[in-house]
């Protein structure tokens, strides 16, 4: 239940963080582009007002840029050429000079409505007389593309962050999803583990406690007790010991020991022993090797890996059916089949065969003392080899394994 909650409260502060990044980068990119398009909008204007600044005002000057308006003033700030500014004096006569924005650009609003870009500059008459120059230029126009701007950023940008809300759930939701799985794979291993442990701890002590209950029973009498108690004991070890190299998996450190073996060879030194083996139960073992390539593997490994693919193969295949082990090479890769005739797997158990405690049988997987790890720890040692294990129906009937490696 703890976890649960642990689990709920990191998924509300990822959402958080995420909405929160969304936001910062959405404002930011509106802040950017309105930076950008307004400097763009007073670049051109700017440039000209400062080029006028420039000219020697003692001669005679015409502005050819309509927008473009000049006031000239004397050193008392009184205006001299009302007659060539016409019937925008009226506007800007309120206008005051301002000594300490000389030579510098900066924005005026004349009567609150109109907008203007300006710049002062001190010049001399032929007399040594100081004026000043005061240029304006209209932005009104500019002004109102970029609140259409604003406007729409703002706009789009509610939207994006309307739509980042669903994001942001979307994507904490994927973030913690291998946290759920994990949690659940933990919790499902631990419950199997438990229930696995649980049976043959069960017989052992049952039958403990009925070989105290007669202290004087020979031990002919009761072997059929002991022998039950020693394999359910057998099976325990087993068992620790396959849980023992999943785990060891799991945390990365299950090493492997790499050499360059011809592969036909290790496969025909572990399939050997079977071949009689097979035998004495009325099935046919065949060894088809045809790889004769030298590959890097661990051979301790290949031989587990195999073991647990011929067991299967042996325990679900029926008197007078075969067995075969293909070896090959092909597409740069060792492939080794391991093909029976048994009873087979749907596409259904296909989909589980490699979790941890599945069977397809339970049954009948427990009276053959199967933990249904086998063939995780397969797929584990494929994969540490670089390579893939994959399942497929042999056919009239029957299960063929295929590793390449």
């Amino acid at each position: 239940m703890e976890e649960k909650q642990f689990i709920k409260k990191q998924f509300i502060k990822n959402m958080i963080y995420t909405f929160a990044v969304f936001t910062i980068l959405v404002l930011a990119f509106d802040v950017l582009i309105y930076t950008r398009a307004k400097r763009y909008r007073y670049d051109e204007i700017d440039t000209e007002l400062q080029n006028f600044a420039s000219i020697n005002w003692n001669h005679k000057i015409i502005v050819l840029n309509p927008r473009i308006i000049y006031i000239i003033r004397d050193e008392k700030g009184n205006i001299l050429n009302k007659e060539s500014i016409g019937r925008l004096y009226q506007y800007i006569s309120d206008i005051e000079l301002d000594r300490n924005k000389l030579n510098t650009i900066y924005s005026i609003k004349v009567n609150s409505e109109y907008n203007y870009r300006g710049i002062t500059t001190k010049t001399y008459l032929a007399s040594n007389e100081p004026y000043y120059i005061q240029l304006l230029a209209n932005v009104d126009g500019e002004n109102e593309s970029l609140k259409s701007l604003k406007n729409r950023l703002f706009g789009m940008s509610a939207i994006i962050i309307t739509t980042s809300i669903i994001a942001s759930y979307i994507l904490s939701k994927k973030t913690l999803k291998p946290i759920f799985v994990a949690w659940e794979t933990q919790t499902e291993f631990v419950q199997n583990v438990a229930h696995e442990l649980r049976t043959p701890l069960t017989i052992i002590q049952a039958k403990q406690q009925l070989l105290l209950k007669e202290p004087e029973s020979k031990i002919i009498d009761k072997s059929e007790d002991i022998i039950l108690t020693i394999n359910e004991t057998r099976r325990l070890t087993k068992l620790v010991k396959e849980l023992m190299i999943l785990a060891t998996a799991d945390s990365n450190q299950l090493k492997i020991k790499k050499e360059l073996k011809n592969i036909d060879e290790v496969i025909k030194d572990i399939v050997t022993p079977y071949v009689e083996y097979a035998e004495m139960q009325n099935k046919e073992l065949l060894l088809n090797l045809g790889c004769d390539k030298s590959i890097n593997i661990d051979v301790n490994k290949i031989t587990q890996l195999m073991i647990i693919l011929l067991d299967n193969a042996i325990k679900y295949t029926k008197e007078g059916e075969k067995i075969k082990v293909n070896t090959f090479f092909k597409d740069g890769k060792g492939v080794i089949e391991v093909i029976d005739e048994g009873i087979g797997i749907n596409d259904e158990q296909k989909k589980h065969i490699f979790e941890r405690f599945y069977r397809t049988d339970k049954a009948r997987t427990r009276e053959t003392g199967g933990t249904g790890l086998g063939l995780a720890i397969a797929q584990t040692i494929v994969r540490l080899h670089g390579g893939t294990i994959r399942v497929y129906n042999n056919e009239p009937k029957g299960t063929k394994f295929v590793i390449k490696i």
